[in-house]
């Protein structure tokens, strides 16, 4: 039996349970997944919290250094002792000892086979252990037990417990069905860890990924200039099943040509799409006036009409004196809005502000090929597409060209789920997951109700659409989207607003606020949340090649444990 760490004092559900430890303070972390056994159940609890504790306050204050060495060494041992403070979690139910109670283990046994009662499993905690229950470190059993078996159903090592390296597995099937989000401070290793969250999902084949990359790091092999080591990227690995699509016409990615280029209708942008972009282009607060008139009068050929006018633009006529005078061209901006019944300098000054987007190259009357839809249908077939924006890195493409692809893209999924609920005419939708960088620019309180992000975060969730936020700035993202975030893995954060965001709507909150502000800079995440059945301080897996062999050497899943395997699964 593994080595009995403490035992309960005392303690409740709300504030933990008190654990006296028999072992020296540092010998234990934050964080620790810690079982305890007792009669016919068994609890699983993560440490929030060790403390120095004394029966004799006096003896602290005044230790007295002229007593024996043995005297003092047995003082201590009756007068100072640790305790942990211990969040139990999970709890399972233990059937009778095969080797103690033979005939009650057969009876169990023969249940089960008749289906009179289920397997054995961990279910939320409902009670706590009684006084002075045995407790220890989670063996890789107990580890198995709450987070997935190796080779049963989808499961992915995220990391490993911080004590004795044990591996941790996201069920990768449960964490797809609810948005979620990868955060940390700037240096922290997000995008390694969602690199090792999609590379998870490609090779399980649980969802299609739909990625944008702002920054032309996903895709193709690129050097570290941190490390000085190669990063290799998913087209490397998954060559077949991996479309890179690069913004624009004859766009390249790090030197490399992409599978095919996304150019944007301009009939597919919407005024809300321009109003979206209000604090990029500076716009006026006439500008939604000006943009609704635009749509109304030329429909979908509105942004088109628009870049083709001049403005100031004048000419000149005979009025009925014979005096040659000048007015707005027909063609102007000015003579569209006279007519209109707008202000001439409002529309102007729209015209104005778009110009940065009139000059864009890969907004186009017609593109030569529907690459919007070649996109939908890849993720439908199965594929991934990582969206490169090349040349084009600043916010305002970013924001226009994600809202435009992500609400076509929604609107495939809702009409594909409803046809497959009410008639039947199609099969259920591929599980899609929209991952977005630098979330706060599209989901802060002032973008999220323009944005279609917002309502994948809410609403999405039930037409097998899905977010994986990445950020460093949680605390600006909308608190309702955050609410809605199903799992959440989080590097170390600095800032207490941050720390509070990526908390915000958990149960035991105050308890995991300690856990997550002393991670280490690198390499350790706090996951918690929809996922994984407890929160959980992991050591998070290397993204190196090391990390691809493993990935890539994998069989494939066989059944999970059946009665048969009963003893293994209670007893290891």
């Amino acid at each position: 039996m593994d080595e009995v760490l403490g035992y309960v004092l005392g303690g409740s559900l709300q504030e933990g349970l008190t654990v006296r430890l028999q072992i020296p303070p540092q010998d234990i972390q934050e964080g620790a997944f810690v079982v305890m056994d007792a009669p016919g159940w068994r609890f699983f609890g993560v440490v929030t919290d060790v403390a120095l504790r004394t029966t004799h306050p006096r003896y602290v204050e005044n230790e007295t250094p002229d007593l024996n060495p043995v005297l003092t060494r047995m003082l201590r041992r009756s007068t100072l002792y640790v305790t942990a403070t211990v969040l139990p979690v999970r709890m399972m139910e233990l059937p009778p000892d095969p080797n103690q109670d033979p005939e009650g283990y057969q009876r169990f046994l023969d249940e089960v086979h008749r289906g009179a009662r289920d397997l054995p499993r961990p279910i939320p905690v409902k009670t706590i252990p009684p006084h002075f229950a045995p407790v220890r470190l989670a063996d890789q059993g107990d580890v198995d037990e709450i987070f997935g078996k190796e080779k049963e159903g989808k499961t992915f090592v995220i990391g490993y417990t911080r004590e004795q390296g044990h591996a941790v597995r996201l069920r990768l099937d449960e964490f797809i069905k609810r948005s979620a989000g990868v955060f940390g401070a700037t240096g922290t290793g997000k995008s390694f860890l969602t690199r090792i969250l999609l590379a998870g999902i490609m090779h399980h084949d649980v969802a299609s990924v739909l990625l944008f990359d702002m920054h032309n790091e996903y895709a193709y092999d690129r050097q570290d200039p941190d490390r000085g080591v190669l990063i290799e990227g998913f087209k490397t690995h998954f060559p077949g099943r991996v479309r890179v699509v690069g913004l624009g016409p004859a766009a390249t990615i790090q030197g490399r040509a992409p599978d095919y280029n996304l150019m944007i209708p301009s009939s597919e942008i919407t005024p809300e799409d321009i109003e979206l972009l209000t604090h990029e282009l500076d716009l006026t607060d006439t500008a939604p006036v000006v943009l609704h008139a635009l749509h109304q009068e030329f429909g979908s050929a509105w942004f088109e009409r628009f870049r083709a006018m001049r403005p100031g633009a004048q000419e000149e006529y005979e009025d009925d004196n014979g005096r040659v005078r000048t007015r707005p061209a027909p063609d102007s901006v000015e003579a569209w809005a006279k007519e209109a019944g707008i202000h001439q300098g409002s529309a102007a000054a729209l015209h104005r502000k778009l110009r940065r987007l009139f000059s864009k190259e890969y907004i186009v009357p017609h593109p030569p090929v529907n690459a919007v839809q070649q996109i939908i249908d890849d993720l439908l077939q199965g594929l991934h597409v990582v969206l490169s924006f090349g040349r084009y890195e600043t916010d305002l493409d970013y924001l226009l060209v994600t809202n435009i692809l992500t609400r076509k893209v929604r609107e495939a999924w809702v009409q594909m789920t409803e046809e497959h609920r009410s008639r039947g005419e199609a099969g259920e939708p591929r599980p899609l997951v929209v991952v977005v960088e630098e979330a706060h620019k599209l989901l802060n309180r002032d973008m999220a109700v323009q944005t279609i992000f917002s309502t994948i975060a809410r609403e999405m969730r039930k037409y097998y659409v899905t977010l994986l936020i990445v950020d460093q700035r949680p605390s600006q993202i909308y608190d309702e989207v955050m609410s809605q975030l199903g799992t959440r893995i989080c590097g170390w954060l600095g800032d207490e607003d941050d720390i509070r965001a990526v908390l915000a709507g958990l149960a035991n909150r105050d308890a995991l606020r300690g856990m997550l502000a002393r991670l280490e800079p690198r390499e350790e995440a706090l996951v918690m949340g929809w996922g994984v059945p407890l929160p959980i301080v992991v050591r998070t897996r290397r993204y190196d090649r090391r990390f691809w062999k493993d990935l890539m050497g994998e069989a494939g899943f066989g059944p999970g444990p059946g009665v048969d395997d009963i003893n293994e699964v209670l007893f290891g």
